[in-house]
Formats: C-alpha cells, structure tokens, sequence
C-alpha cells in the first residue's frame, strides 16, 4: 500500500463560470461541464508530461471520446469559482475512463459530477490500439477509483486561507507531482 504521501491524488483546477457558460439566468448551461472537464483534462495530462501536441506524435495516436456523461448536485452561476478535481478511475488495455468532480471554491459540496471514456486509436486507421505504456505509468499518479477518492480523508489548503473539508457527499482534493518514466 503506497504512503500517504505517494498515494495517487486527483489533479485539480480552478476556473469560474464565465459570461459563455451562462444562461439568460445566470446559471451554467450543462454542457459549459464539458468544457471544464477538458480543460482538468488537458491540464493533468500537460502536468503528468503528456501535452497533446507531443504525446499524438510520440505516441501515433489519438484519444477520442467513446462516451462523456454528467450529473448535477446544485446550479453554479455567474462568476462562481470552481475547482474541477480529474483523475483516470478505470485502465483498460485499449481505454481509459477519466472522472471528474466540480466543487465551488469556496465549498465542499459536490456540485457536478461527470466521466469520459477514452479510447487509444492509430491517428492513421484510426482503429483501437492498447494505450501506451509510457502513457499508463505517466498518469499513474492519478490514478485511483472514484469510491476511494471520494471516501478517503485529505485535507487540502486553499488559495483562499480556509481549510478544504469534503462533506460526505464532498471531494477531498490535492495535487501531486508527475513524473514520465
């Protein structure tokens, strides 16, 4: 079992909703979700050494979408700020599932809630390959499954001086170093 201090984190971010990502009441459109999602995403990727750019050409592959889902807690609005907590929950050998959980900055409750399945293809045929090894280690340290995520007990400082304590239904967050192998 890996040490508190070498156990897998999800990777957070923080952004708020903008002017786009509202409806005419000032609440984020559900899709505005998807969005943020790929910007963890990116981020995680880019943090664990795997910007896309490089990757695909290193790699000769792409990662499409084979499904996104999402579920929603409570309405974010105009100018809240967020903190979108990614991390991979499931390995396969030709994909990988990517999860995310979005909190307000200022708040431990679940917000919003989502995943998006990946799937490794040849950028040519664009036909399913086993995801690379390299790929595998690199996002290992965010690696875990959503109950164990969601259950364990971290306690993270915010950029705002308080305490982050998840709530039963909240997500403990933190981020950690990537390294390439």
């Amino acid at each position: 079992m890996p040490s508190p201090a070498t156990a897998p984190q999800p990777f957070v971010i923080e952004e708020y909703v903008r002017w786009s990502d509202v409806d005419f009441a000032g609440i984020i459109f559900y899709g505005s979700y998807v969005r943020l999602f790929e910007i963890a995403e990116t981020e995680m990727f880019r943090h664990c050494g795997l910007a896309y750019a490089r990757m695909f050409d290193e790699y000769d592959i792409f990662l499409p979408r084979k499904a996104v889902h999402s579920e929603f807690y409570w309405p974010a609005r105009l100018d809240d700020r967020l903190r979108i907590a990614a991390y991979v929950g499931k390995v396969g050998t030709k994909s990988l599932t990517l999860h995310f959980d979005v909190l307000r900055a200022d708040a431990a409750a679940l917000g919003a809630a989502g995943w998006m399945v990946l799937v490794c293809v040849d950028r040519k045929k664009l036909k399913p390959l086993p995801l690379p090894a390299g790929l595998i280690a690199s996002l290992a340290p965010h690696t875990l499954t959503s109950p164990s995520m969601r259950l364990s007990r971290f306690r993270r400082e915010t950029r705002f001086g308080s305490r982050f304590q998840p709530r039963r239904t909240g997500v403990p967050v933190a981020d950690r170093s990537c390294s390439r192998p």
